[in-house]
């Protein structure tokens, strides 16, 4: 890789795993990196040049840093709960920022976010109004089952499922917990819906619908977030979306002034219509980009370190190639999903690299790492995520049955510790 930014001090806030491959690709390109989070043992810190215990959430300290290392950048990991700070920071320092207070009024704020959409023509789920007071007039207009989260929170953190009444409290007191600015919202529990991811790619104003995708989540575990299990590529609702929900979407993102970056929306799909819940305005967990470099060959993760470092993505990046379609390509991401426990002993990955069909395989988790019970319900219980690409339908079909075969996970008693992923030939409608 050239380096063409050698020397060059980016600051990266946040250290969770799936920050660290950010860390590593601006690494080889000869930046030196600055991590810096809360947890003095986050896994991105492993990788930068340097580390630093500063709360991504503290603005005048990650302002106050970013002077005393003389940065020549700014760059949020993936957290959505972060993308504020990132705003702010930028703006004091005068570094380029893909982001504007607009924008992120609108995008790290679930209920903000709602109501944008709903003013563009894009449905979100059927919200019941209660606030922390919880008056009872308000709580007997519930209908159950209802999905209690808060406002500015993502992955599945302080997210509950609630089925009756005597549940309301403490869901609600645990998504307050969760949340930052003290808000939450009680939405309709959309079980029994399908689900979808949109992911969009901006350059210099202009919106590219990368992929269209639809995912697949975990029923195993009641009275929580239902986990992802894994998405197929491209989605078996894309025309209807494309003419339905596309137009809408770029109209609001173009209204509120996005030019450069990434986000993803997630929605559902029922009967025909469609209900976006949630979005993202930074590089995804999930990862999609992965995908993309294997089809177009540029990497998203490159583009957003030198908009970063220069106010430009580069010209590397040709977003008038992009298919929403995959260029006739099948693609997938399939998730594995622990229980608790301390893992004892890992198989099926053995003979991965030789593997034409995989593109990547995003590894959280090894062999005598613990699994506690707060990461069940939420992303941080993804032991692996593995990338697939292949020609046709009937070839991924068989990449992905055979990874969910072979791929087992033991604790030190010899009990399974992974969930079941998903019906692959009913996602596939084979």
């Amino acid at each position: 890789m050239k380096k063409e930014f050698e020397g060059k001090k980016l600051l990266v806030l946040g250290g969770n795993p799936e920050t660290s491959a950010l860390v590593r690709v601006a690494n080889e390109m000869g930046v030196k990196t600055i991590v810096t989070s809360a947890r003095h043992t986050d896994d991105a810190k492993k990788y930068s040049w340097k580390a630093f215990d500063v709360d991504g959430m503290d603005v005048p300290g990650l302002i106050s840093l970013a002077r005393e290392e003389q940065v020549d950048g700014v760059l949020v990991g993936v957290a959505d709960i972060l993308v504020p700070s990132y705003c702010k920071v930028c703006d004091a320092l005068g570094f380029p920022c893909y982001a504007t207070q607009r924008i992120v009024d609108v995008f790290s704020y679930k209920d903000v976010f709602k109501a944008t959409c709903e003013s563009f023509g894009i449905h979100g789920i059927p919200e019941f109004y209660l606030d922390a007071e919880m008056r009872p007039a308000d709580v007997a207009k519930i209908k159950y089952p209802v999905m209690v989260k808060p406002v500015d929170n993502g992955g599945g953190v302080g997210m509950t499922v609630v089925y009756k009444e005597s549940e309301l409290k403490a869901a609600v007191e645990k998504a307050l917990e969760a949340s930052p600015n003290k808000r939450f919202i009680v939405e309709r529990y959309m079980d029994g819906v399908e689900d979808m991811g949109m992911y969009y790619t901006f350059k210099d104003g202009y919106c590219s619908a990368s992929c269209i995708y639809d995912r697949y989540t975990t029923d195993e575990q009641p009275g929580m977030s239902r986990v992802c299990l894994g998405g197929t590529y491209p989605s078996k609702h894309m025309d209807d979306y494309m003419k339905r929900m596309h137009f809408n979407v770029v109209r609001m993102f173009k209204e509120i002034g996005i030019k450069n970056g990434i986000l993803m929306l997630s929605g559902f799909y029922e009967n025909g219509e469609f209900y976006v819940y949630d979005t993202g305005f930074r590089l995804q967990g999930e990862a999609p980009h992965l995908l993309l470099e294997s089809i177009y060959g540029y990497d998203q993760r490159e583009m957003l370190i030198r908009f970063a470092l220069s106010g430009t993505e580069g010209d590397a990046v040709d977003l008038y190639k992009e298919d929403p379609y995959m260029t006739g390509k099948w693609a997938a991401t399939v998730w594995f999903l622990m229980k608790q426990g301390k893992i004892a002993k890992i198989e099926g990955f053995e003979d991965i690299v030789n593997d034409k069909r995989v593109v990547a395989n995003v590894v959280r988790m090894n062999e005598g790492d613990t699994v506690p019970i707060e990461w069940i319900g939420n992303e941080k219980q993804v032991l692996t995520r593995l990338y697939l690409v292949c020609d046709n339908k009937e070839e991924l079909a068989a990449a992905i049955q055979e990874y969910q075969q072979k791929v087992k996970v033991y604790d030190e008693n010899g009990n399974n510790m992974l969930l079941k992923g998903f019906d692959v030939k009913k996602a596939l409608k084979m």
